[in-house]
């Protein structure tokens, strides 16, 4: 049986659920055996948008659920390379995953060092902040783009258009905000900055040399 992993926390009432890397794997292998360096490039190219986790765990949760059963595997032969190992889901693992994906208590999480930095913005030079805010646009452009790409056997699948479409319309509506607020927010801070009172520069004192 699948399990979540449970995280407390003491500004909330209960436990908070945290999907597991192995709900992810037999997830992507739902649509098709894949090779676990399959499985994470498709995480790490389709889920950018809305899933950032580290998935160097990808490998132990496929031979843990090897183990279990919930998928089979078999060895490919490659020429001049090693085999590869190939994963598919079992009849055993598609009744797990649809049990994982009944018992979890989704949240939708926001955790972005952009939007920090942001909110102390009055601490930085404007100059900086402008640069911030064109470099967060870029990475936005590029995003939206590798979105308007996707492309595979899963594409026309509902759940799948659902949230690629969610994606881009965050996106291009996080953009557009940027768009229109970017000159406001660096003017202000321009002002703010040139109202501020100048600090005393401190200039470190000088060791004098051991006679």
């Amino acid at each position: 049986m699948l399990r979540c992993k449970i995280i407390y926390r003491f500004d909330t009432l209960g436990p908070i659920y945290s999907m597991h890397v192995k709900t992810l794997c037999l997830g992507v292998l739902s649509f098709g055996e894949m090779a676990g360096y399959d499985i994470k490039k498709y995480l790490e190219e389709h889920f950018a948008h809305f899933f950032l986790a580290g998935y160097g765990s990808i490998y132990p949760a496929l031979a843990e659920l090897a183990r279990e059963e919930y998928v089979a595997f078999e060895d490919r032969e490659q020429e001049k390379r090693p085999a590869r190992k190939v994963y598919k889901l079992t009849q055993r693992g598609r009744s797990a995953l649809i049990e994982a994906l009944h018992s979890e208590e989704p949240r939708h999480k926001v955790r972005s060092e952009f939007l920090v930095l942001m909110y102390f913005a009055h601490l930085l030079p404007p100059e900086h902040v402008a640069k911030v805010l064109d470099s967060q646009r870029e990475q936005w452009r590029q995003l939206l783009a590798e979105i308007e790409d996707f492309d595979g056997p899963q594409k026309d699948s509902p759940g799948v258009c659902f949230t690629v479409g969610y994606g881009k319309a965050v996106l291009n509506a996080a953009t557009d905000y940027l768009d229109r607020e970017r000159a406001h927010l660096v003017r202000a801070l321009e002002r703010s900055d040139s109202a501020a009172p100048r600090r005393p520069v401190v200039q470190a004192p000088v060791m004098e040399s051991e006679q």
